[in-house]
């Protein structure tokens, strides 16, 4: 017993002068904090958000004063206990040859140092401290006989729990019941990576095995606090000055933590969220534009709610021209746009950024806002980079306009004249933007695809306001030189009208006496793909070319020249209107004069015989083959090679020339898609095809499918894709032979070897 009372007296000494050494440091630090409380206070109010004095227990200071029951036992603080702070305010590397530590900086600027990922749960040593002032408690608190426990700690929302409740860790530690997070050190050798918790009756001491770890711990309890603090906080307060005060602190929280996790953004916009749907209608307008400056750089981050977008949209059309839609919307619109992939889960966004686009026609010289607007988000460069604008912008100007037009039929009858102006100017400014996004070449392909099948409302097609802005845009469509651009006028499949039926003389949105019609006329005529399918297809529109050529518009002549070229109209009746309509003006006379001689040198070429065969030798060119068929009479070829020759494309306009033309062999030539079309339009007794080593694609190869005589058919080291070689196999019925090797099927590139596959079993075939 002597010995124990002689311990306990060493270490009733020992923990005494211990404690007078802490309460003099205490003291001079008290002291040094008073002469520099300016410096003090601003390092410690960007991390420590502002409180309302009603709630103290939420209130409380991260790193507060220890109550004078608790200095007891307060280990020493260590310069060590922080992680390394290098002379620009970013960590030092672990192993820096300096070998020292530097106290915390709390500060906004703590969210450039080092990153954490916000904690859970995990494993950590726990020991546990009580604070009553017996002899025995300070025996069995003292570093010589402290006890550690492993836990597996979890970091709920309003508590710290094991997942085994035992030990120090039976009792749960609430987060309302903590007064101060710190970090310390000075204990033995092998325990440097330590944190108090400080509690009412005692402390919690947490040790990590290195710097990274504790202070992970360190930041994720404090991330942690702080929610359950601004949960209950900005859920009780009703008003709205201190309202305002809270959501700015606790996204200047969110912005200053270094904990890197989807919840330290995505908390503030849910407790905004959920403090709007209660307060918004205290709120004044200052307070309004107050909470959103607050949000703005949150924002940059995560896509506002439908709440904060319901408050944003009430914003835009209560205040348009308020200098928060220019400063704090455009970031986030631009986000939305940049980043969004679907609007039909968030139809919200799609609202929010229409009525800031709307809010954008209100400004001064509005329609040049909206019209600089589209073209930030294209960007500087030839090329968009973000291949997401395009059709959210889209998007949103066919909502606005279904909207506009709902709107409208809505209205009663006597309202209509008084409400429509604003309106027509809101439709305005959506037409300008898809005006504007045609401009782009880049843009065009896309655009000109999505607007193909005429996404619009009937009441919009009907009306002048819209048909005669709308075609600003299609005129960029109409006089691309991009087959895939121009050609999106037509119907998006065969017996749906398009653009192009719509504007003609005498259609629903014809309102400039055909010229829209005549300049879509134009280009496509002189476009080389599908010609005579485009003839076939649009044979009811005679009747407006013939108004056209007689009004001497030359694209309406050769479309009617045209159509008695390719016999694609039997009535003879309509025929003679045809030829009377072109010899009414000398252009149409001469028009008419070579389609003529057309007629008559290939019915004489036909009539004339001349070769059934014929191999043109290798380096051959296009000029070679038009020269050579010219020179004459080929009207009975039925066997032509082309193989090993510098043929291309351009040679079809010839190739249509051999009716009787049944073997074409185009092996290793640069004979390519638009050659193709041709061919599956003017050659219908074609049999045999080699198109080994060419450059077509699935676009020229399924055009294929409509040459029913094909059985035989080489597509050895082509672009053939699965999909193409199945439309073929199942749209040509006597196809015997295929020759696949070495084409890149599938998206994995595999390479598939099929050697003369036999589709179907042919009883007997004449080679």
């Amino acid at each position: 017993m002597a010995a124990i009372a002689g311990i306990a007296t060493c270490l009733s000494n020992t923990e005494t002068t211990s404690l007078i050494k802490s309460d003099v440091r205490k003291q001079h630090v008290n002291n040094h904090i008073k002469e520099n409380s300016s410096t003090m206070s601003g390092t410690m109010s960007l991390l420590l958000p502002r409180h309302n004095s009603t709630d103290s227990v939420l209130s409380q200071s991260v790193c507060g004063s220890d109550s004078g029951h608790s200095r007891a036992s307060t280990p020493e603080v260590s310069p060590r206990a922080s992680p390394r702070i290098s002379p620009r305010g970013s960590p030092s590397p672990q192993g820096s040859p300096t070998g020292q530590r530097s106290r915390p900086v709390f500060r906004r600027q703590i969210s450039t140092g080092a990153k954490y990922v916000l904690l859970n749960r995990g494993e950590i040593q726990v020991c546990r401290l009580n604070h009553t002032r017996t002899i025995i408690s300070k025996i069995m608190n003292s570093r010589y006989l402290r006890r550690w426990e492993n836990h597996h700690l979890i970091l709920g929302d309003t508590e710290v729990t094991s997942s085994t409740p035992s030990g120090f860790m039976e009792k749960a530690v609430p987060y309302s019941n903590i007064e101060d997070i710190n970090i310390i050190s000075r204990w033995d050798a092998g325990q440097n990576f330590c944190l108090r918790i400080t509690i009412p009756d005692g402390s919690v001491l947490l040790q990590a095995p290195n710097y990274y770890l504790r202070d992970q711990w360190l930041y994720s309890m404090l991330w942690k606090r702080h929610m359950l603090k601004y949960r209950r906080l900005l859920k009780n307060t009703r008003r709205p000055e201190i309202l305002v005060r809270e959501i700015k602190n606790m996204i200047d929280m969110s912005l200053s933590t270094p904990i890197q996790d989807e919840s330290v953004y995505q908390f503030p916009l849910d407790i905004v969220s959920q403090v709007l749907q209660q307060n918004t209608d205290y709120l004044t307008r200052v307070e309004h534009e107050n909470i959103i400056k607050a949000l703005g750089p949150l924002l940059e981050n995560k896509n506002p709610s439908h709440v904060i977008c319901d408050f944003f949209i009430k914003h835009c059309k209560n205040s348009p021209r308020s200098h928060i839609v220019i400063e704090l919307f455009t970031p986030v619109v631009h986000r939305i746009l940049k980043y969004n992939t679907d609007f039909g889960k968030f139809p919200q966004l799609r609202t929010f950024v229409q009525e800031y686009v709307h809010a954008l026609s209100l400004q001064n010289d509005g329609r040049k806002t909206v019209k600089a607007f589209v073209q930030r988000m294209h960007g500087v460069s030839s090329t968009c980079p973000h291949p997401r604008v395009l059709p959210n912008l889209v998007a949103v100007c066919l909502a606005a306009v279904y909207n506009y037009y709902e709107y409208r039929r809505n209205w009663d009858q006597n309202s209509y004249r008084s409400s429509t102006e604003g309106e027509d100017n809101r439709l305005l400014c959506f037409i300008d933007m898809m005006e504007t996004m045609s401009e782009f070449d880049d843009w065009r392909p896309s655009l000109s695809s999505l607007l193909q099948p005429i996404p619009f409302p009937d009441d919009a097609l009907s009306e002048d306001i819209f048909t005669g802005n709308a075609r600003r845009a299609l005129v960029h469509f109409a006089t691309d030189a991009r087959c895939d651009v121009h050609q999106s006028v037509l119907g998006i499949r065969e017996g749906k009208e398009g653009w192009f039926h719509l504007y003609c003389p005498g259609g629903i949105a014809c309102d400039d006496d055909g010229e829209l019609f005549a300049l879509m006329l134009k280009m496509l005529m002189q476009c080389c793909c599908r010609r005579k399918t485009f003839i076939m297809n649009s044979v009811k529109m005679v009747s407006p070319c013939m108004l056209l050529a007689l009004r001497e518009n030359e694209a309406a002549m050769e479309f009617l020249c045209a159509v008695l070229e390719f016999e694609v109209i039997d009535d003879n009746d309509v025929k003679m209107q045809i030829i009377t309509t072109l010899q009414s003006t000398s252009v149409g006379k001469r028009k008419y004069a070579i389609t003529c001689e057309k007629q008559i040198a290939l019915k004489e070429l036909q009539q004339k015989g001349g070769p059934k065969k014929l191999t043109l030798p290798p380096k051959s060119t296009d000029a070679d083959l038009s020269k050579l068929l010219s020179s004459g009479s080929f009207g009975n070829m039925e066997c032509l090679s082309l193989a090993f020759t510098q043929v291309t494309s351009e040679c079809a306009k010839e190739l249509i020339k051999l009716p009787s033309l049944r073997y074409l062999n185009l092996w290793s030539t640069q004979f390519g898609d638009q050659g193709l079309q041709l061919l599956s339009e003017h050659l219908p007794k074609l049999e045999v095809l080699n198109l080994c080593e060419t450059p077509v694609t699935d676009k020229g190869l399924q055009c294929l499918s409509t040459m029913k005589t094909l059985w035989k058919l080489n597509l050895n080291s082509t672009n053939l894709s699965p999909l193409t070689f199945e439309i073929l196999k199942e749209s040509l019925p006597k196809l015997a032979q295929v020759d696949v090797r070495k084409n890149c099927l599938a998206c994995n590139k595999l390479t598939f070897v099929y050697i003369w596959m036999m589709i179907r079993t042919v009883s007997s075939v004449d080679h």
